[in-house]
């Protein structure tokens, strides 16, 4: 245990040495920072008071939408599940999030996970195959450590990056979203749609979900980046294939969404907030069965990584 730990720190100290390490941390901070300007001093107020006429004239637009054109599965369970939680706002003078607020600009700032996966992936890529372009993978083989551990060490340290990274957005944006929009609506809770009824939840929770449902897609992305950089000892092939999957899958799971076998395929699963919405890709689909597909492939992804590594002669 003791070399492991070794092992991912001296991984930890040769990743934040690179410059390109700091560049991509900062193009994080950046953008949020960016995004908070914009949304206080360039983009017009939200007209806020009269939300509840808004929310009156949704429910009647909904409501007469399910009577002429009767809606089945997903769809009328969205329609229900959105005129109950309008209805409970109304009622308990409960506003929706304003994207101009603390808490609508940490939703927002979720969105940013993705270039987080993106830089993931580079860093993911670069992680073994750098090591036989520039020659030091030998070094690493010489030491009295099983090449389990340091391959291990190599894909901790990685998702430690992530983890990381992911970190910082959340903290970045709690304190760009305070100091520009205050911590007003702050006790603000989220309303859940269960069993036909509305609960609260709290607000801080469901971000940290919104930030977990969105880090599904990045560490499945990372081990396939991580995979394929170990198997074919190319970067750039690594990167290449990882990111154009993690921009394009999704939206071709979706083009085939009709056909039944396309719920056994990655990027069909990658979205659990499907589930959270009511409306899974493809019909039948569950959590549960998504979760499972997804440990399959992660298993397959990790057990590749690891053979290749023991078993091929690297030092070759």
């Amino acid at each position: 245990m003791v070399r492991l730990l070794n092992l991912i720190q001296n991984e930890n100290m040769k990743l934040y040495k690179r410059l390109g390490t700091w560049i991509m941390i900062g193009i994080v901070v950046f953008a949020v920072l960016a995004v908070g300007v914009f949304s206080k001093f360039i983009m017009e107020p939200n007209e806020n008071a009269n939300w509840k006429e808004r929310m009156q004239m949704e429910n009647v637009q909904l409501q007469k939408r399910l009577e002429e054109s009767p809606l089945k599965g997903a769809g009328e369970t969205y329609v229900k599940k959105q005129v109950a939680i309008n209805n409970y706002r109304i009622e308990h003078d409960i506003p929706p999030v304003d994207s101009q607020s603390l808490w609508g600009f940490m939703i927002d700032a979720t969105n940013f996970t993705g270039i987080i996966a993106l830089f993931t992936i580079v860093v993911a890529g670069g992680m073994v195959a750098s090591e036989f372009s520039w020659g030091t993978i030998k070094l690493l083989l010489i030491r009295p450590v099983s090449r389990t551990k340091i391959i291990l060490s190599k894909y901790i340290s990685t998702l430690l990056f992530a983890l990381f990274s992911l970190v910082l957005l959340f903290g970045f944006s709690f304190l760009i979203g305070s100091l520009f929009f205050g911590l007003g609506g702050a006790d603000h809770p989220y309303l859940v749609y269960n069993n036909g009824d509305v609960q609260e939840n709290n607000m801080i929770t469901h971000i940290i979900r919104l930030f977990g449902f969105n880090s599904v897609d990045l560490l499945m992305m990372v081990t396939l980046a991580f995979m394929i950089s170990t198997v074919f000892r190319s970067s750039s092939l690594a990167i290449g294939i990882s990111i154009f999957l993690l921009f394009t899958g999704p939206q071709l799971a979706q083009l085939l969404s009709n056909y039944d076998w396309v719920k056994y395929v990655l990027f069909a699963n990658t979205n659990l907030q499907q589930y959270t919405n009511g409306v899974p890709l493809v019909e039948g689909m569950t959590m549960t069965f998504s979760i499972i597909v997804l440990i399959v492939y992660f298993i397959i992804f990790i057990t590749l990584t690891w053979f290749v590594f023991n078993k091929r002669d690297v030092a070759a």
